[in-house]
């Protein structure tokens, strides 16, 4: 069971096409593994193990497959599946049950995934601590006393935990990056667009994004290569089909310059992340890069990022303060009132200083073809705190000010990615973030994948999971 819950998602998925495992005997050694662990970290809210099941002897009697055929996967409890409920991780929504699948449902089922349940997620994905009223909260792997991070958090602890051999995400703030970071597996967010979103509240918007989260950075790629490519129903869609993502990621690094920053240009870091990450700079050095410590200027990044995602929140969930506002939590409150609160001037302002920022980071990333930077600011915190709200010394001002390593990139729509860099002296994951050029999401995936394959740290299972 062990092997086959371990096992990377591309090297499952070719045994099973080559008829060399049963979809019935890798749906059942997942849901073992989702019986046995699920109870110590609460990352999978709703099972479906006799669904499931069904659908894998299903499949083994059918003659062809598609390329995530037999594989299980649970979609975050954000994404609409269809007869299955689906809560938001909201009080108001614990009853719902959607009448249809979100694309990204149709899509995954359409390349043969089979749906084992529901991962956890804050309250509406608010907040990168994962816990709910509906739910409750879901736990480190490596350490159950801490956050899984968020709001992919339910995403992450069952990967790493062997539950999936890989999930999807979606990432405004930091939710693909920070619980990847947490729980010591790969997390990308990639270019706006890459993957297409509906239903949505604006179509519009580009600062949510889906993504995979893995265990390694070539099942990430697996796994987007069947979430990418075009859709009508999301105009931001990018044009490039998934199968860009199938390609090899072998790459030379030789004089590839590549910029350091400790920091962020001034954000409070804990000291236990910094010395981890300054003791994994030399791998690039030794994969050929030329790194020099630098960083762009990401001024105005705040205002711009609280005002706009404001600005959603008040769009998708505004009429929820007159009918629910009592089972609304206070962060959700505060973010709906902010956006309700905004002028006309204040919003112009936001969307002048974005394109600012984007330009910036684009004119740097001419020069530096990667950033790399911290990807949370602070290790692994107790779940019964609901967010920091102090860094290195620093006060913090609200829940999404532990953040900004993360949403600063965000707000200029280059593609991230968290990939494992190592553990504090007290045995907590440690990520690092890798940012690449407007739509080279590839890239990002190669020198990921290269820095992955000289640390080998995404090998360290969590003491749990066994």
């Amino acid at each position: 069971m062990e092997d086959i819950c371990f096992a990377p998602a591309g090297k499952l998925a070719r045994l099973l096409r080559a008829r060399k495992l049963s979809a019935t005997e890798v749906m059942r050694a997942f849901i073992a593994q989702v019986e046995r662990i699920n109870p110590k970290v609460n990352a999978i809210v709703t099972f479906l193990p006799e669904q499931a099941l069904k659908e894998a002897k299903a499949l083994d009697r059918k003659k062809s497959y598609g390329p995530l055929a037999g594989l299980p996967i649970a979609y975050k409890d954000l994404v609409a599946t269809k007869d299955v409920r689906t809560t938001l991780g909201s009080l108001v929504y614990k009853d719902n049950v959607p009448k249809d699948d979100a694309l990204l449902v149709e899509r995954l089922k359409a390349a043969g995934a089979i749906t084992l349940g529901k991962t956890n997620t804050p309250e509406f994905g608010a907040g990168s601590n994962t816990f709910n009223k509906v739910f409750g909260a879901t736990r480190n792997p490596y350490d159950p006393t801490k956050t899984a991070g968020g709001s992919s958090g339910g995403a992450a602890a069952a990967v790493a935990c062997g539950m999936l051999p890989f999930a999807d995400g979606s990432d405004l703030a930091a939710s693909l990056r920070n619980p990847g970071n947490y729980c010591n597996v790969v997390g990308f967010r990639p270019t706006p667009g890459r993957v297409p979103s509906y239903p949505a509240a604006n179509a519009w918007d580009t600062q949510p994004v889906i993504g995979p989260i893995a265990r390694t950075v070539e099942d990430a790629a697996f796994l987007l290569s069947a979430m990418a490519g075009p859709d009508r129903r999301a105009p931001v869609s990018i044009s490039e089909p998934g199968s860009i993502f199938n390609r090899p990621l072998k790459r030379s690094f030789k004089k590839v310059p590549v910029a350091w920053t400790k920091d962020l240009g001034g954000l409070p870091v804990e000291p236990e992340v910094t010395a981890v990450l300054e003791a994994q700079r030399k791998v690039f050095s030794s994969l050929g890069c030329v790194v020099e410590e630098a960083c762009p200027d990401f001024s105005g990044a705040t205002e711009a990022f609280e005002t706009l995602r404001a600005v959603s929140f008040a769009m998708r969930f505004a009429p929820l303060l007159k009918t629910h506002r009592s089972a609304l939590k206070d962060t959700v409150i505060w973010n709906i009132e902010q956006g309700l609160a905004l002028d006309g001037a204040k919003i112009a302002r936001a969307e002048t200083l974005r394109t600012e920022l984007y330009q910036r980071l684009r004119t740097f990333l001419e020069r530096f073809e990667f950033l790399l930077a911290p990807v949370n600011q602070l290790p692994p915190f107790p779940v019964e705190t609901e967010y920091p709200t102090e860094i290195a010394g620093v006060r913090l001002d609200n829940y999404l000010d532990w953040m900004k390593s993360c949403y600063y990139i965000t707000i200029t729509s280059h593609p991230a990615i968290s990939v494992p860099a190592g553990f504090t002296t007290d045995g907590l994951p440690v990520g690092l973030q890798i940012v690449g050029r407007y739509r080279d999401d590839f890239g990002v995936l190669q020198l990921a994948h290269a820095f992955e394959g000289e640390t080998h740290i995404w090998k360290r299972r969590p003491p749990l999971a066994g």
